[in-house]
């Protein structure tokens, strides 16, 4: 079993370290608070600073709305519409880049094919995967 001494001075340490950490913390705000908006001329230094300044910024906004009880439960009717607004931006995004990639292979062996004369029958490669409907 750990010594009654042993043990507080553990906990000293582990609050030391944590100590150190929010000074370290605080001092990047105050840098990054310090900085021009969008000044990212002074490396990954400087990022880290207007990052911790912009957190820190949000913290602040959090606690209030924590403090007026105006923040809903995760997975609220809100949270949940949100989450698939931005998941079906996304799948909208990525049906997108595959139809622009589709277009890119079809043109390149469509050229490779008109070079060596080998594709009987013409057509898109695409599988019939074209917007407009067929009658």
């Amino acid at each position: 079993m750990i010594e009654n001494a042993t043990f507080v001075r553990f906990l000293a340490a582990w609050a030391l370290v944590h100590e150190t950490a929010d000074e370290g913390w605080k001092a990047a705000v105050v840098r990054g608070e310090a900085q021009e908006a969008g000044g990212m001329s002074g490396g990954p230094e400087a990022f880290v600073d207007g990052l911790s300044a912009v957190i820190a910024e949000e913290k602040e906004r959090l606690k209030a709305e924590l403090a007026a009880g105006k923040v809903e439960e995760p997975g609220s009717m809100t949270d949940v519409s949100n989450l698939l607004e931005n998941l079906s931006f996304e799948i909208a995004e990525l049906r997108g880049r595959i139809e622009s990639m589709q277009t890119s292979l079809d043109s390149l062996a469509d050229a490779r094919d008109a070079q060596s004369g080998s594709r009987p029958g013409g057509g898109s490669r695409s599988g019939g995967g074209d917007s407009q409907p067929q009658n």
